[in-house]
């Protein structure tokens, strides 16, 4: 039952590899449907779930303090991993993004398919918490600690993200108890329905298998971290923080898939080791077809 409900979501990917891979549409139509859907689409769905989310609710808390805690001993394990084997930011950063960054197309898709319209509330909830921290780790790391940037260069990249201002927003008027009048909600809603397929076709149409052939154990490594210790590590603070139901769910799916392909503009805007990047995003994308249905039956989603 779980394995029926993913896959659609990955033969979108799929099909947005071989439809990019093709030329259909053409070269040029890619990189402007990841833009319009990162700067309007997403974001319209971010804000349509969280104007309506009991951000009351003592579980949601929970939830991201669960988060927190589960992206900051990632981020310190690899840390420590690295004073072992001492690594220079241009290659460190692509491994912490490889480890704490996730898919949010993929993870909104599978937390929809799985729990519905109550689901993306909790997720959009998760996001306005995860998103700024580990953009916050991630320029660090591929930065060496801020390098000179200041904090404005530390802060510019997070406080104009679509998606976190999106976050912000939705925050704002479910505190309000305003929601979404005239009308707004169902536009909002209306552009949010085409995000995650579109968000979908265009994580397959990043994909770059060339970049699988260098540096093969790496990528093997750190795509286990990501998709295999991330989700048990996820649960465990799951049940720390007292989670159930569909919050631990929600935590769960989020360290289950792969990271995000953003992760790799970030790194090439910050002179990171892009092929490395893109492989990690590449080989977990791959990986992730077969993990996510084991993870989620394994830790109670099945």
């Amino acid at each position: 039952m779980l394995l029926l409900t993913i896959w659609p979501l990955f033969a979108l990917i799929c099909l947005g590899f071989v439809l990019a891979r093709a030329g259909i549409p053409d070269r040029g139509f890619w990189p402007a449907a990841e833009r319009i859907n990162y700067v309007l689409l997403f974001p319209a769905l971010l804000v349509s779930h969280l104007a309506d989310a009991p951000l009351d609710d003592p579980a949601l808390l929970r939830m991201g303090g669960a988060e927190v805690a589960t992206i900051l001993a990632a981020a310190a394990l690899v840390l420590a991993a690295r004073r072992l084997r001492p690594t220079g930011p241009a290659r460190f950063g692509p491994v912490l993004q490889g480890v704490v960054r996730f898919n949010t197309y993929l993870g909104l898709a599978i937390t929809a398919s799985l729990l519905g319209s109550d689901g993306l509330g909790r997720a959009a909830v998760l996001l306005a918490i995860g998103v700024p921290l580990v953009n916050v780790l991630s320029v660090l790391a591929l930065t060496g600690g801020g390098g000179g940037r200041g904090l404005w260069g530390l802060l510019r990249p997070i406080l104009t993200n679509p998606l976190i201002l999106a976050c912000m927003a939705g925050i704002v008027l479910a505190l309000a108890g305003t929601g979404l009048p005239w009308g707004i909600g169902r536009f909002l809603d209306l552009l949010a329905q085409s995000s995650l397929p579109l968000g979908l076709l265009c994580v397959g149409a990043a994909l770059r298998p060339e970049a699988l052939r260098r540096e093969v154990a790496t990528l093997a490594g750190v795509s286990a971290l990501r998709l295999l210790a991330m989700p048990v590590l996820a649960a465990g603070m799951g049940l720390l923080f007292g989670l159930g139901g569909a919050e631990a769910l929600v935590l769960v799916i989020f360290a289950a898939i792969p990271t995000a392909p953003t992760a790799y503009v970030l790194t090439r805007q910050l002179g990171g080791d892009g092929e490395l990047m893109a492989g990690l995003v590449t080989a977990q994308t791959m990986a992730a077809v077969l993990t996510i249905p084991v993870v989620l039956a394994l830790l109670g989603a099945g």
